[in-house]
C-alpha cells in the first residue's frame, strides 16, 4: 500500500462534481460539505447511494471520508459521491476493481439535460399550434 494520508478522486454525475479524501485508517464516518452525510441528504434512496461502493467492497466501518460535492441537486450530487468514493476506493485498492466495475460504480453516468433549441419551448416541445 503507498503511504499516503489519503487517496483523492474526483467523481461526477449531471451537473455535479465531487472532491473524496478516502483516509485509509478510520471507524467510518463520512463528513459532505463539513456536515454529516445522513445529515446532507435526507432522501433514503440518496443515502444508499452514498454506500453502495463501500457495501460492495464490504469496507463500511474501516475508512474516514471527506467529501467536497457542488452543483446540481441532491439526486446528482449522491451519483457523483458515489463515483468519486469507487474511484478512490481503486486507488486505494486496485484488486477493488472488478468488484466496483461490475456494480457499475466506475462508469460516469454521462446523462445530462439537454439544451433549449431556438424556436422551441423546451428542448424539443414546439410551440403549441393554434388555428386561428
Amino acid at each position: 500500500m503507498v503511504s499516503e494520508r489519503y487517496f483523492y478522486a474526483v467523481g461526477r454525475r449531471k451537473t455535479s462534481s465531487a472532491q473524496v479524501r478516502l483516509y485509509s485508517e478510520g471507524e467510518g464516518s463520512i463528513i459532505i460539505n463539513g456536515r454529516p452525510f445522513e445529515e446532507y441528504f435526507t432522501r433514503a434512496a440518496d443515502l444508499l447511494r452514498v454506500q453502495e461502493p463501500l457495501e460492495a467492497t464490504r469496507m463500511q466501518d474501516a475508512l474516514n471520508i471527506t467529501v467536497l460535492v457542488k452543483g446540481g441537486g441532491p439526486t446528482g450530487q449522491s451519483g457523483a459521491v458515489r463515483h468519486a468514493i469507487s474511484r478512490a476506493l481503486v486507488k486505494l485498492d486496485e484488486t477493488l476493481r472488478p468488484v466496483l466495475r461490475r456494480g457499475g460504480f466506475l462508469t460516469r453516468d454521462a446523462r445530462m439535460k439537454e439544451r433549449k433549441k431556438p424556436g422551441l419551448v423546451k428542448a424539443r416541445r414546439a410551440k403549441q399550434y393554434t388555428k386561428r
